[in-house]
């Protein structure tokens, strides 16, 4: 039988279904960042000031690493939440800006350790640092890093917040490796991959509202508040990003799509889609639990993922965790710093990068 369209068409209409299906599931919420971005603009500036500032070293190849990754831009959420989480908590000086600019430290240097153990070739839409310089040296260069990040924590003269962002370096390292141990385990338990991310990915998140409010002279109550709205802000991100593997495009993600995938991460949709599809077992076993993968097979685990609901149930769990952050900046007056923070946690979920 002749195919009324070549095979190659067949196939890319095909992936245009799965992509419009699970554009289609995450019909939630815009929300935006751009409005925090404009509000904490002047303090980002000087944030930015201080990265550009504490990144340099007589040893030329460390600024030429670091702003390969740090100058390939981003959102910055880390060091913007410290500084709105401090505005938000009433904050009258500047004492918040170092610790932004060490959240944005200790973030940068775990991607630079991320991205040598996941072997990831893009980050941030660049080719991954350790493509260039090699592992050695983006693994030395991130260690560069979070030894600045505790220079500028100590300068601060906070002890508390010290204490902050050093437990929250150890919980993400914990994460880590406990992501590493458990990689390719198909019968990862959602409980555990949710304890995993929010130590790997949220941690950080809550910490630096926490730093952010601590530093602002918060009491326990509204401390307590900022950070819970981090971890549950992270939580949200983490699995929306989990889900963009999946659901979204290379050319918006920063990233190669399925890079999860071929990497053999368990990620939530993966783990619900296999769930849900008992009879294709065999070919989940092979593509995850024993790494032997094809060039297509990236595009029939997307066509299970969206198809089985996996992806729309991520999404739908990370709008929970949305509309958990939301709820707890009751504790706070309304103000243009509470309802940024609110649109914060939709864009979370609904972005597509």
């Amino acid at each position: 039988m002749t195919l009324p369209y070549p095979a190659t068409i067949v196939a890319k209409v095909k992936e245009r279904a799965v992509l419009d299906a699970a554009k289609a599931a995450v019909a939630r919420p815009e929300g935006s960042v751009e409005r925090l971005v404009r509000l904490a603009g002047p303090d980002m500036a000087k944030v930015d000031a201080l990265i550009v500032a504490r990144m340099q070293s007589p040893v030329a190849v460390i600024p030429a690493l670091a702003e390969h990754l740090i100058a390939a831009g981003g959102k910055r959420l880390r060091p913007l939440l410290a500084v709105a989480a401090a505005r938000l908590a009433g904050s009258e000086n500047d004492a918040f800006l170092k610790l932004a600019a060490a959240v944005e430290f200790i973030h940068t240097a775990t991607l630079l350790h991320d991205d040598v153990v996941d072997g990831s070739q893009l980050r941030r839409g660049k080719v991954a640092a350790h493509l260039i310089w090699g592992a050695p040296s983006s693994v030395l260069v991130g260690d560069f890093l979070f030894a600045r990040a505790f220079e500028l924590m100590v300068e601060t003269e906070s002890m508390q917040a010290l204490e902050i962002l050093a437990r929250a370096s150890r919980v993400i390292a914990e994460g880590e490796v406990m992501q590493l141990t458990r990689s390719q385990d198909l019968n990862l338990g959602q409980e555990v991959y949710l304890e995993i991310i929010a130590a790997k990915t949220a941690e950080l998140f809550a910490a630096a509202a926490e730093a952010g409010a601590v530093s602002a002279g918060a009491d326990q109550a509204r401390s307590d508040a900022l950070r819970a709205y981090g971890l549950n802000l992270g939580l949200a991100f983490q699995l929306a990003d989990d889900a963009l593997d999946y659901g979204g495009a290379t050319e918006t993600l920063g990233k190669n799509a399925g890079d999860d995938f071929r990497e053999g991460k368990a990620t939530l949709p993966l783990l619900l889609a296999i769930n849900r599809t008992p009879r294709e077992a065999d070919f989940w076993e092979r593509v995850i639990g024993q790494r032997e993968q094809t060039d297509t097979d990236f595009r029939r685990a997307r066509e299970l993922v969206v198809g089985s609901g996996a992806l729309e149930a991520t999404l739908d769990l990370a709008a929970d965790y949305a509309d958990r952050a939301k709820r707890v900046l009751d504790a706070f007056p309304a103000s243009e710093w509470r309802t940024a923070l609110e649109a914060l946690a939709d864009f979370a979920v609904s972005r597509r990068a």
